[in-house]
């Protein structure tokens, strides 16, 4: 179905759910394709390609909300699909707060390109992408004669979706993403399967490292925890590695949104404008980068996307507001979800700042754990490497960190210069100072 074809018909889903009785609706057309490869033990172990069109639709009516899906676009058969919606619609309780948002919220300009549909990816065929995974393995395999278990990976997909609204919204997505990665498992010769993977997310194909980059990259992770152990408990410096430290700005975002505000589950209630972090901590949301994997115009909502400074400096400036939590607030809609996170860098590599430090942990990643957005507090298992006077000597692991994330990002004393380039999450390393490790 072409894109003109496409808007025709939310056009006419939006009219009807009307003409049935609908105060006021949105309406989304996706169309998705994905192709999944898998590789294992030198031989395809998987092929997978899905092709999705759905439609959503959500229903306002008399200030009563419910939401709608469909696989079957059929006008036919949609006629009743969105009468039903509507009829069904008027047995919910009413909430006065369920509307769509105000349409000067809508982003103002639809036409810049950002960049996230790449040309090339018709031309990838599936010769390719077999190609690829069966290199990502040969790769690893030939890194040392430890490894076990290789299951490389090769993923691409394609979406389109329009999306429109009864009150003047009118807007327009098409995105690409390639993927490659591989898990490797290794034998560390004491009855021990250590095991370590490394993926890679872009927009643009050209933008992927090399297929036998990924698969030696995996490897040597998988390879440096042979040897992996306890070790005792206490205060050390923390060094977390830029891919992990996803799991510590969850900490973060969770309680900054409207819905935990509203709900009383947040740390953060009252802090707008005062100290959160350290002066070394400065996040940005930043939803205009080119090629960038959380890249928009407007978010699910419609709401336009800008440029905004959640922390400066340690300072909170901003929490993420939502349409219906925003309302119930009295707060203004800024959108309560986040695109590019990008973060103000310091001038030191991984390896400089380890060089920096005389006793401490490097943390490659988070294993299980919890945190609580009402109180602060966490606690979360780790695998890493143990440093001392500068230099990594050894892998730990069955280690946990734990405290409070009132003070934790207080004892934020570095950043790093070497943001994350597969994420919507652009991290960089993090040094903490006095971090509880529990171990021996």
């Amino acid at each position: 179905m072409k894109s003109k074809d496409r808007f025709n018909l939310a056009q006419w889903v939006m009219e009807t759910a009307k003409k049935c009785g609908a105060s006021e609706a949105a309406v989304s057309l996706n169309n998705r394709r994905e192709i999944e490869i898998e590789y294992r033990d030198k031989q395809l172990d998987k092929v997978k390609e899905s092709v999705e069109n759905s439609l959503n639709l959500d229903i306002y009516a008399d200030q009563k909300y419910s939401s709608h899906t469909t696989c079957d676009l059929r006008k036919e058969t949609l006629k009743s699909f969105i009468d039903e919606a509507v009829r069904s619609t008027r047995y919910l309780s009413k909430d006065e707060f369920r509307t769509l948002p105000d349409p000067a919220l809508y982003p103002k300009n639809l036409e810049r390109d950002l960049k996230i549909r790449d040309s090339v990816y018709e031309s990838v065929d599936s010769k390719k992408r077999v190609a690829l995974t069966a290199e990502i393995e040969s790769a690893a395999m030939k890194q040392s004669d430890k490894i076990i278990s290789t299951t490389s990976s090769y993923v691409d997909m394609i979406n389109h979706q329009i999306r429109m609204h009864s009150n003047g919204f009118q807007g327009e997505v098409a995105a690409t993403l390639f993927g490659m990665g591989a898990e490797v498992t290794v034998d560390d010769g004491q009855g021990g399967r250590p095991e370590d993977y490394f993926y890679a997310r872009t927009r643009y194909f050209s933008d992927l490292p090399s297929a036998g980059q990924i698969g030696e990259w995996a490897a040597q992770r998988a390879l440096r925890k042979i040897g992996q152990d306890k070790i005792e408990s206490g205060k050390y410096t923390m060094l977390v590695e830029n891919r992990a430290g996803s799991r510590l700005i969850g900490m973060m975002r969770g309680p900054i949104t409207a819905r935990a505000l509203q709900q009383k589950q947040s740390y953060l209630e009252g802090m707008l404008d005062k100290p959160v972090a350290s002066e070394k901590l400065t996040v940005i949301d930043d939803p205009g980068l080119e090629r960038g994997l959380g890249s928009r115009l407007f978010d699910g909502e419609g709401i336009a996307s800008n440029y905004r400074v959640i922390i400066d400096k340690g300072v909170l400036k901003t929490y993420l507001i939502d349409n219906y939590y925003g309302r119930k607030l009295g707060m203004a809609p800024n959108s309560g979800s986040v695109s590019n996170l990008v973060f103000e860098y310091g001038d030191k590599s991984q390896e400089e700042l380890i060089r920096d430090i005389e006793k401490g942990i490097l943390i490659t990643g988070f294993i299980g754990g919890n945190s609580n957005s009402t109180t602060g507090d966490f606690s979360f298992g780790i695998m890493g490497m143990l440093i001392e006077n500068g230099a990594v000597v050894k892998p730990v692991n069955e280690m946990n960190i734990s405290g409070n994330a009132k003070e934790f990002w207080k004892q934020l004393t570095a950043v790093g210069n070497d943001p994350y380039p597969y994420s919507s999450q652009k991290l960089p390393s993090l040094v903490f100072e006095d971090v509880n490790f529990s171990g021996l």
